[in-house]
């Protein structure tokens, strides 16, 4: 997937230095300089450049039809956003949402547009070829369809009032019908809309259209008829021309866009956001950061509604904001205590200055350097539209009509020498000052007078146009980077208060690095608020390995510090043992092992305590036993004596050192030490006065214990052996001394236990293997992690006409997976964007293979496995190592959907054969061409009972 560009020449000249967003992911490039295409021949032209460019030796028409990509059109004059004209709309930086966690600091429009366009083209059909989208609006929504509609042309649309209706263009598709066009209307008046609503139901078009190679088709013709004998690519509006020539009733006869199949998906929860105008840029950034009200989501305590006033990249002298000024926007800019605003202000691109101005409401600038090293100043109003001649009585600068303006400060159209009939936007209207620009000046050409009349008709003054032509924009970025710069250590200072630890801080860290800023002075206490200590350790270790040197301890010091909130919240819950056993019993628990089908990451700490988490797994017996299995039994001998049967190995305890020492380096029962700490046998987990040895404390208990444990699983299996081996023995020592854990208290504690032993984990294992069959599994945010069970309908495991379908296979690669749990836990503290991105994901793809299960579908669960495979390696690329690779290439046609469990790596593998015939093949070639001498088919059985503790 590759994202082309449109934007203006001066952008697209340093759109990769600027951005450091270039080949061969981004294409970039202008319309032509000397004529109008419309967004339809802009489409095109943007195409031709992009194959021009990159294949050009291949035939235009099967690139078109190969090819797949993201066209984003950010071109454009801006006009009603001056302050971005120069940049471009697609790079205005928007605020970090007060409500979301790893959006990064600098984050552009462009930068939130994209991952969402992303999705989209995902989900479209493979016939679906070319997004084509508009820079300057950002779309959100609820959750998109797993999959969009087969068509030539696939709109999405979000629902609207009437209102909204007649000043956008809109979708009419029929009641019975819902998912087909009618036709679409450009800005209907509100009678035609309430007229078609009678049979129509009727969407607002948001500009994202996905178009395959036979649309392409359409739009060449209607381009090439457009540009005449010519032989060019004529001016198409791709919302104006095309769009109503489409449909099954279309407003505008064309047969080859006539004959266009045409789908349109409502976007649910879909919100519509538009950065065209100054008044936009304000209401949209409002709008965003009050989206979310629900105060969980908060990440400061100040939940008051977002006020309307923003400031980015800039230094602002105490007193200049205030709670009276409002919609204000300030960005790349120093406004020093001199400075006294009002309302309604968008002030950007304002270099150091000792200015004293006074803005009135309305009153807007700009300041940006040129390329010839002057620097313009810029003066508008708020709502100008920088549209009509400057003759014009109805041409408006600065809030007022153009010649009030002028007379205001005793000039005229012919001094200033400029044509009646000259547009606004090419007349020599802003002065450039050489030096350091005149306050005085700047105040006169906001307040009028005729003070600096003379000056001003002696000035070089330049149009908007050039503005945005003549723009020294790597000069704008030095200047946003420097004011940023400056402003993170005062972030870092009121945390509390800001959004420092909630960006993406592994973006950060570069950030600092490359910058050379000092690390945060004040570090926050973790009783504070445990997940800023814990972000700001972390953040502090990746600086410093950018440095060059190493961490400092500090990523230990952000794994202890909630490994230590774990482990106390079971020493504030301690119990106390109490034998319940005859000399001659034996307990005995044993079972199944897990297979991760969807959600596996979102159940890990920190995300699923900030998230909560959603999986979906599968109890299975291997081989015709439950393979997990613990046995205890009286020890009239006294001590604690454990057992590896399947190890061969054993081991004496008869100390609580040595139980403390449960996570020292080769302890080979670290799970049964910890787990007998936490059933009361350390006196830190023991309710009540505690003997001062741990044979005093078997004595009181009546005997010692001896343990065997039977994992019939190999080591590094992703079948999650290692917690619900925790589990099992968790179990039959609650059944043995009287504790009365039920199994949500048993998976709590498996966290406990897993922090305890420095490995880390979540809490889907545990539940995965104790409880019984097909389930979905979901925790709210908090410490406290207790998954609401929703038990589902097994029979695409257990029905015959499935079963044989669905094979296990054990690759006899191994792979531990705490350094790979390690890597990701750090990320989930940075809050690194991409990863929680892929995460997020992985939570949507459990919901949605959920639906399918709930409806019975084969081919269902075979897509949600395998896109639990395509989000398990965007999170670690390591997941499918080369040897798995090679070993899944030749399966490729007769696999349906597959994965390697947990971490993945190695371990088994869940293949979902097409048909009963692929299964056949599949189990023939790898009997045939094993990759080792380990590697096997292993039957599987779905779990009925789950965990199970009895007595002899």
């Amino acid at each position: 997937m590759q994202t082309l560009v449109s934007l203006s020449p001066s952008v697209a000249d340093h759109f990769a230095a600027i951005t450091g967003k270039g080949p061969p992911g981004w294409f970039t490039t202008h319309d032509p300089v000397d004529r109008k295409l419309g967004s339809g021949g802009g489409t095109l032209h943007l195409l031709r450049e992009a194959w021009k460019a990159r294949e050009p030796k291949r035939n235009f028409e099967d690139w078109l039809q190969t090819e797949r990509g993201i066209l984003l059109h950010a071109g454009g004059q801006s006009r009603r956003l001056p302050g971005y004209a120069a940049e471009g709309k697609a790079l205005i930086p928007v605020p970090v949402f007060r409500w979301s966690t790893g959006q990064r600091i600098n984050q552009t429009l462009l930068d939130l547009q994209v991952p969402f366009l992303e999705k989209v083209l995902a989900a479209a059909d493979t016939d679906s070829r070319w997004l084509v989208a508009s820079g300057d609006v950002l779309v959100q929504c609820g959750q998109l369809p797993s999959s969009l509609p087969r068509a030539d042309v696939v709109c999405l649309g979000i629902w609207g009032e009437p209102d909204q209706a007649s000043r956008h263009g809109v979708f009419f598709t029929p009641r019975e019908e819902p998912e087909h066009l009618s036709f679409m209307l450009q800005k209907p008046g509100m009678e035609a809309i309430r007229r078609h609503a009678r049979e129509h139901y009727f969407l607002l078009d948001v500009g994202i259209w996905i178009l395959s190679a036979r649309a392409m088709r359409a739009l060449q013709g209607a381009c090439a008829r457009a540009g005449g004998l010519s032989g060019t690519i004529g001016e198409v509006d791709l919302y104006g021309d095309f769009g109503p020539a489409m449909g099954s009733r279309p407003a505008k006869a064309d047969p080859e866009i006539n004959s266009l199949k045409v789908a349109v998906v409502p976007l649910e929860e879909g919100e519509f956001y538009h950065f065209g105008s100054g008044p936009d840029l304000l209401e949209s950034a409002l709008r965003l950061q009050n989206r979310v009200s629900d105060q969980r989501r908060l990440w400061t305590r100040d939940i008051k509604p977002h006020p309307s006033l923003f400031v980015q990249n800039s230094l602002v002298g105490r007193g200049v904001l205030s709670e009276e000024r409002s919609r204000i926007w300030i960005e790349n800019s120093h406004l020093p205590e001199s400075w006294v605003l009002s309302r309604e202000h968008i002030i950007t691109g304002i270099p150091r200055n000792n200015w004293s101005l006074e803005l009135e409401p309305g009153d807007c600038l700009e300041s940006l350097p040129l390329k010839d090293g002057g620097r313009v100043v810029r003066p508008y109003g708020f709502r100008d539209s920088f549209r009509g001649a400057v003759g014009s009585p109805e041409t408006c600068f600065c809030g007022e009509p153009l010649h009030e303006w002028l007379r205001g400060r005793g000039l005229g159209l012919d001094e200033l020498q400029i044509d009646p009939e000259v547009d606004i936007q090419e007349a020599a209207l802003f002065p450039v000052f050489t030096g350091e620009p005149d306050a005085g000046l700047i105040q006169w050409l906001l307040r009028g007078g005729k003070a600096f009349a003379g000056t001003y008709t002696g000035m070089r003054r330049v149009s908007a146009a050039t503005v945005a032509a003549e723009a020294d924009l790597p000069a704008v970025a030095r200047q946003r980077a420097g004011f940023l710069a400056e402003t993170l250590p005062v972030m870092a200072r009121h945390a509390e208060r800001s959004v420092f630890y909630q960006v993406d801080l592994e973006h950060l860290a570069e950030l600092y690095s490359e910058m050379d800023l000092p690390l945060p002075e004040r570090r926050p206490d973790v009783g504070e608020d445990l997940f800023r200590h814990i972000r700001d350790a972390m953040f502090r270790a990746r600086v410093l390995r950018r440095r060059g040197g190493d961490d400092g301890g500090e990523a230990s010091r952000a794994f202890g510090a909630l490994r230590e909130a774990l482990i106390e919240s079971a020493r504030k819950d301690p119990v106390r043992p109490v034998r319940d056993i005859l000399d001659d019993q034996i307990v005995w628990a044993r079972s199944p092992v897990r297979l991760d089908l969807a959600g596996g990451w979102t159940d890990t700490p920190p995300y699923c305590f900030l998230n909560g988490g959603k999986v979906l797994n599968l109890a299975v017996e291997l081989n015709g036993q439950p393979p997990i299995q613990a046995f205890i039994r009286p020890r009239p001998e006294g001590g604690i004596k454990l057992r590896s049967i399947d190890l061969g190995v054993s081991e004496e305890v008869h100390s609580y050192g040595a139980l403390r020492a449960c996570a020292g380096i080769g302890s080979g029962f670290a799970i049964p030490k910890a787990a007998l700490a936490l059933c009361g046998f350390l006196p830190e987990f023991h309710a009540g006065k505690c003997p001062e040895t741990l044979s005093g404390l078997l004595d009181r208990f009546g005997s010692g214990i001896e343990i065997s444990l039977l994992c019939a699983v190999p080591k590094g299996s992703g079948l999650g052996t290692s917690s619900i081996l925790a589990a099992t023995l968790l179990a039959a020592l609650s059944d043995l001394c009287q504790l009365g854990w039920d199994p949500y208290a048993i998976g709590q504690r498996v966290l406990v236990l897993e922090q305890m032993l420095t490995s880390g984990g979540g809490w889907q294992d545990q539940y995965g293997g104790i409880c019984r069959g097909l389930k979905y599994l979901e925790t709210r945010p908090g410490l406290e992690q207790a998954p609401k069970i929703h038990w589902m309908d097994d029979h695409l495991f257990s029905d015959p006409a499935y079963r044989p379908h669905i094979l296990l296979y054990y690759t006899g690669i191994t792979r531990v997976a705490k350094r790979v749990l390690g890597e990701i836990v750090e990320g989930m503290f940075l809050n690194s964007g991409q990863r929680l991105d892929v995460l997020a994901e992985i939570s949507e793809n459990a919901e949605k293979l959920k639906e399918s299960m709930q409806e019975g579908h084969y081919d269902g669960l075979c897509a949600g496995v395998r896109r639990s495979w395509e989000l398990n390696q965007a999170l670690d690329p390591g997941t499918n190592p080369p040897e798995i690779a090679k070993l899944l290439e030749p399966l490729a046609d007769w696999i349906g959907g597959c994965k390697l469990l947990g971490a993945g790596g190695g371990g088994y593998l869940l293949i979902l054969a097409r048909d009963s015939l692929a299964a056949h093949r599949i189990k023939e070639h790898l009997r045939a061409h094993a990759p080792n001498a380990q590697a096997r088919f292993v039957d599987l059985a779905v779990s009925r009972q789950g965990l199970q503790v009895t007595r002899s």
